[in-house]
């Protein structure tokens, strides 16, 4: 996605689009034109560059295979559709894409955060699945490895963790289906 389409970016650009109104209302000698924009413009700028600052970007949802997105909409897959449409939206005020639930995992690490690069949805054995990709070098793979048997369950009933590592510093964690 593009981070001139932030939200962030929208409010920065149409309090700076104000002000300028303004500033040339004024100086044309316009106080019709110059007051309110100057009075709104300011504001919402200094807003828009408040949350431009806090931003995070939504981690790349990868294209979905054929039968995954004819899956996506069984209803034993709902946890895992919110989880697909949490990571891939704006977020503000947070380090990293899922921090309260790496947290609660004791997946964190406060200097180098694992974050969320990317998001694919699958199909495994006729059911619905989504594998996310991450970027943690503060969060040693032998960590993820110990709470393996967890992941799984931490994010739905029904779920089993799958981890390797594509890369070095990098974690795929795929939850799939349960067996059976």
């Amino acid at each position: 996605m593009l981070a001139i389409a932030s939200p962030g970016s929208l409010v920065t650009l149409a309090g700076a689009a104000l002000s300028v109104i303004g500033w040339v209302g004024y100086a044309t000698s316009n106080p019709n034109l110059s007051l309110p924009t100057i009075f709104y413009g300011i504001p919402i700028l200094l807003g828009g560059l408040a949350l431009k600052s806090s931003e995070l970007p939504p981690a790349e949802l990868l294209p979905a295979q054929a039968d995954a997105v004819a899956l996506r909409e069984e209803a034993s897959s709902k946890t895992l559709r919110k989880l697909v449409k949490d990571v891939t939206r704006w977020r503000y005020g947070q380090k990293a894409h899922l921090e309260s639930s790496l947290e609660a995992l004791k997946l964190w690490d406060e200097d180098q955060p694992p974050q969320l690069i990317s998001v694919a949805e699958r199909a495994v054995d006729g059911r619905y699945a989504v594998a996310m990709r991450f970027r943690c070098e503060g969060v040693p793979f032998a960590r993820w490895q110990e709470k393996q048997d967890r992941l799984g369950r931490f994010f739905d009933r029904g779920l089993r963790a799958e981890l390797s590592e594509p890369s070095s510093g990098e974690v795929l964690l795929e939850l799939l289906p349960a067996a059976g």
